[in-house]
């Protein structure tokens, strides 16, 4: 079983799409989070899971609404299992 699901693998090029859109370094988001760069790496590669918690404390240290993020990737998921029935 792969450690990833094409699903996370979306929700983490959500995640830095929003990072690079909003033109935040991975540096500048590990300083707003108060964690380490590496920290900001390792979730953005998938080496490091995030929990609920954790995902609504990045979107607000971007400036992002999270239901909006959430909803881009429900959007997603939907449009997916339709084209998997078809």
């Amino acid at each position: 079983m792969p450690l990833h699901t094409p699903e996370y693998k979306k929700f983490l090029e959500i995640l830095v799409r929003a990072r690079v859109e909003k033109n935040v370094s991975q540096i500048e988001l590990s300083r707003r989070l108060g964690k380490t760069q590496q920290f900001v790496s390792r979730c953005e590669v998938g080496e490091r899971r995030l929990d609920v918690i954790e995902f609504y404390e990045w979107c607000e240290a971007l400036g992002v609404d999270g239901q909006s993020m959430f909803g881009s990737l429900g959007a997603w998921l939907r449009t997916s299992k339709l084209e998997q029935l078809s």
